[in-house]
């Protein structure tokens, strides 16, 4: 059965700082995780989807698992380094792909597990994946976040930060690579997530249907186009895929180089203190976002422009509420300080 052709990340149509905020991820996937919240049908699980196809395989050993990255022994899993210790690995070209997580995954499921028969009767470490193996160097996609089990999320999120998957059980452990860029999706009529596992997303933004009745008419348009003929239309948008995979190619490639001036680092302080944030991942992140922003844009040093763009994916979901407030941010101090 032929597989079916992505919809292109360059045909959806506006939700602007959704696609800024996966652009963002790809080409800084240790930024940390990204939360969408929205209504149903806006393009959430699309934008995802399309998101992984933006990039190039994976240049992966063989037969791992993991897709250990041949080119980083210090970031093999176990069983790649006890194989690189007797000889060269061989390795092989993988697509990049989007690993999904269901709501009901226990968390044998989510780590893996270690056959503690064969350790103990045979001296054999036998580890049995996870989904975190098969998401390293992926896209790691959980639909209704909000509604997994606390405990989880925390895995999900310690392993989106520490780029490390550990598993141990009665004094023997199992290491692996657990680099990839987290996504979660939820609607927030089904219910929200605790506040310090949504401060440990990077990036938060709503989304919501556009109100223009003329981009409404373009959405359904290209989603017949779509439906009709998957291969004709994606031809239509092969132009723009290429130039976005360039621009994220390079952009990868740029961030270890890209500096941060001492006046963006105070703006980012000032911004955080006047905001009311609490602790400091706030301030480190929005430093961080900045810099895979001025990456994209092929500049070489963040910018206050750079700042402002991605203050609201960054600040937005941290800001301090009292119960039951609602209302949108007054980001009118955010501007004042950047010079807007």
């Amino acid at each position: 059965m032929k597989k079916r052709v992505t919809y292109p990340f360059a045909a959806i149509v506006g939700q602007e700082e959704m696609k800024t905020a996966l652009l963002l991820s790809i080409v800084m996937p240790s930024l940390g995780g990204v939360l969408i919240k929205g209504e149903k049908g806006t393009a959430k699980s699309t934008a995802v989807r399309a998101a992984a196809a933006l990039l190039p395989d994976l240049h992966a050993v063989r037969g791992c698992a993991c897709h250990c990255d041949p080119a980083s022994p210090e970031l093999y899993c176990d069983a790649c380094q006890e194989r690189h210790a007797e000889g060269e690995l061989p390795a092989e070209d993988v697509p990049m792909r989007v690993v999904e997580l269901p709501v009901s995954a226990t968390e044998d499921r989510v780590v893996g597990t270690l056959d503690m028969e064969a350790a103990i009767r045979h001296g054999r470490k036998e580890f049995e994946p996870g989904i975190l193996a098969a998401a390293n160097r992926n896209i790691l996609y959980v639909d209704e976040i909000n509604l997994l089990e606390d405990h989880i999320v925390d895995i999900l999120l310690d392993s989106a930060a520490m780029g490390v998957n550990t598993v141990e059980r009665e004094g023997i452990s199992y290491a692996h690579p657990a680099r990839f860029v987290l996504i979660g999706t939820m609607n927030p009529e089904e219910g929200d997530i605790r506040p310090q596992l949504l401060d440990r997303f990077a990036l938060s933004v709503t989304v919501a249907g556009e109100r223009e009745a003329e981009t409404r008419v373009e959405v359904i348009r290209r989603r017949i186009a779509y439906e009709r003929d998957p291969d004709a239309f994606a031809e239509m948008y092969a132009a723009e895929q290429k130039h976005l995979r360039t621009q994220i190619l390079e952009a990868r490639v740029r961030v270890p180089r890209v500096t941060v001036p001492d006046a963006v680092l105070d703006y980012a302080a000032q911004i955080s203190l006047t905001l009311g944030v609490d602790g400091h991942r706030a301030d480190i992140t929005l430093i961080k976002a900045g810099i895979a922003h001025a990456a994209l844009a092929g500049r070489s040093a963040v910018t206050a422009e750079d700042l402002q763009r991605v203050s609201r994916l960054v600040l937005a979901h941290r800001m301090r509420r009292r119960p039951f407030e609602e209302g949108a941010v007054d980001w009118t101090a955010v501007d004042a300080i950047l010079g807007e």
